[in-house]
């Protein structure tokens, strides 16, 4: 690893804007993107993936590899990520910044506890929630019904049994309420910070936050209860961007962590906008297949943050083809033509609705030593046949020499076609219909099918005037349906809507499918059983 000063050098970035947390991580200071303001942007690619097998198919990899690539052939380029959550890394994943020769360093750090921001937004969710019922204890001055009480806890951590809680037993110990956790990636918090564009703005958002309703059905707000200024205070660090670096001294801004199955799952806008003010082309990635983080990243990150991207790279595997295509967990590593055969409708889908929001796409086939050259083949005869142009990646392997191929594919595309981004559907439409937009272009489902209580919701925000926001389906990562075990390019379903909620700080109300949670489990087997400190004291089992 090189120092980060000096990784930060490659770029221009003085040492006085950068804040360092030991010598190969920092933050960078506000001021900095203040002096870059006259720089005109960069390129910004948007890296996306397919429905994947639960293994997930390696799309940051594949984003820390294609940045590596473009600075190999004389692109400079930075990497702008999300933070890892504890979540996933003591459940089913392990770490979350790569592998082998296309990862992020220090990866134990940055998996672990990485610049505490986590821990921060974790903290002020928190501290709404204790003084939301603080509130309520001594005389609840606000009339705030304690049925209607929407803000609840938040932990980073994967812990089913705290879904659903009651707070107050005991004598003495407040209002006895329902209430439950979520993990700390899908907390409003979480999403008011990636989407801030300044301090200021962070504030202003926080203040929006809906944390009630009153006796008299009206919505009482953070800055209601008084929370605003302190958890602004708690916020402070944490909103300042964390700058690393890839296994070959590439800069990757990595800074906030929503998961795009159950919030928005894009990086910050002050990440992305500092980077692309430094940097010739951006790669950025989101969550989950393109279904779930693409589509939040064109109608939310890029509708409220003014950007406007200019490529998308749909990551695809050999085995999430197969997957989707009817082969089981336990056989994708062999053969299996037919079955191959079979998922290349998901793949083709992704496509098309990538498309839809007017940038040029590109696929790159994230390459297992398990691949057949027959099934290599066929992939990219089935891209040609499309239009789109395919690339091996060899990434995790090869690390920049084996995304060269892609990164000048991908680089002539900037060069050659110009973007022409539109969000996929108008402010102005109703909430009913943005959804049903999403279902019918996006998934390609009949239609949507409200629960009671969402319907009553629905209603109810549309008169409180939130019908111009956009939504963030909340969604299975698997399938273009709300139903995981419906795979490949399923079409005439129904989605299921159990509930909407608002995220009026963040700007964008929440649609529950299905049986989508906001607390994960664990697995039965949880990777924090192989996680463990060596004979050195280094950390093992993680990556």
């Amino acid at each position: 690893m090189k120092p980060i000063l000096e990784v930060a050098a490659t770029f221009g970035i003085a040492e006085e804007f950068v804040e360092l947390y030991g010598r190969y991580k920092s933050k960078l200071d506000p001021s900095l993107r203040e002096k870059l303001g006259g720089r005109p942007d960069g390129k910004l690619v948007l890296v996306t993936a397919m429905n994947p097998t639960p293994a997930g198919e390696g799309k940051t990899l594949t984003t820390i590899g294609l940045a590596q690539s473009l600075n190999a052939i004389g692109a400079p380029t930075i990497a702008a990520l999300r933070e890892p959550s504890l979540g996933p890394c003591f459940g089913m994943k392990g770490g979350a910044t790569g592998s082998n020769k296309a990862q992020l360093l220090p990866s134990e750090d940055i998996n672990l506890h990485f610049t505490g921001d986590l821990h921060a937004i974790t903290s002020a969710h928190n501290l709404l929630a204790a003084m939301l019922d603080n509130h309520i204890f001594h005389g609840n001055a606000l009339q705030i019904d304690t049925n209607r009480i929407l803000w609840k806890r938040a932990m980073d951590m994967n812990d089913r049994s705290l879904r659903q809680i009651v707070v107050g037993l005991g004598e003495g110990n407040g209002s006895v309420h329902e209430s439950g956790f979520m993990i700390t990636t899908a907390s409003e918090v979480m999403a008011v910070l990636c989407l801030s564009e300044d301090a200021l703005d962070l504030k202003q958002r926080l203040g929006r936050i809906v944390v009630a309703y009153n006796m008299n059905g009206e919505a009482i707000t953070a800055a209601q209860i008084g929370a605003v200024d302190a958890m602004t205070v708690l916020l402070k660090e944490a909103i300042k961007p964390n700058l690393v670096q890839t296994a070959e001294g590439t800069p990757a801004i990595v800074h906030g962590g929503p998961f795009a199955n159950i919030a928005h799952g894009c990086s910050s806008v002050i990440g992305t906008k500092t980077a692309l003010k430094l940097a010739e082309i951006v790669v950025t990635e989101a969550g989950f297949g393109a279904d779930l983080g693409a589509e939040k990243f064109f109608d939310i990150k890029c509708r409220q943050a003014g950007l406007k991207p200019d490529a998308a790279v749909l990551v695809v595997t050999i085995k999430a083809l197969k997957y989707n295509g009817g082969a089981a967990k336990t056989e994708l590593d062999q053969p299996n033509l037919e079955a191959l055969r079979a998922g290349l409708p998901n793949m083709k889908r992704h496509l098309e609705n990538l498309r839809k929001f007017g940038v040029p796409v590109m696929v790159a086939l994230n390459h297992f030593t398990s691949d057949a050259e027959e099934e290599i083949s066929i992939v990219k005869e089935a891209c040609a046949h499309w239009g789109v142009k395919a690339e091996l990646s060899d990434v995790w392997a090869k690390g920049s020499e084996g995304g060269k191929e892609l990164a000048t594919t991908l680089l002539g595309i900037l060069q050659q076609e110009t973007a022409r981004y539109s969000p996929l559907y108008a402010d102005d439409l109703d909430l009913k219909t943005k959804m049903e937009t999403v279902v019918g272009e996006i998934y390609r489902g009949v239609g949507i099918k409200l629960s009671a209580k969402a319907a009553a919701r629905l209603e109810e925000l549309e008169r409180q005037g939130y019908g111009r926001l956009p939504v963030c389906m909340a969604k299975t990562p698997y399938s273009f349906s709300d139903q995981a075990n419906l795979l490949g390019a399923p079409e005439g379903f129904t989605v299921q809507i159990k509930d909407i909620t608002l995220s009026a700080g963040a700007g964008f109300v929440v649609v529950h499918t299905g049986n989508i949670v906001t607390m994960p489990g664990l697995p039965k087997v949880p990777a924090a059983e192989r996680i463990h400190l060596d004979e050195h004291g280094e950390v093992a089992g993680l990556l």
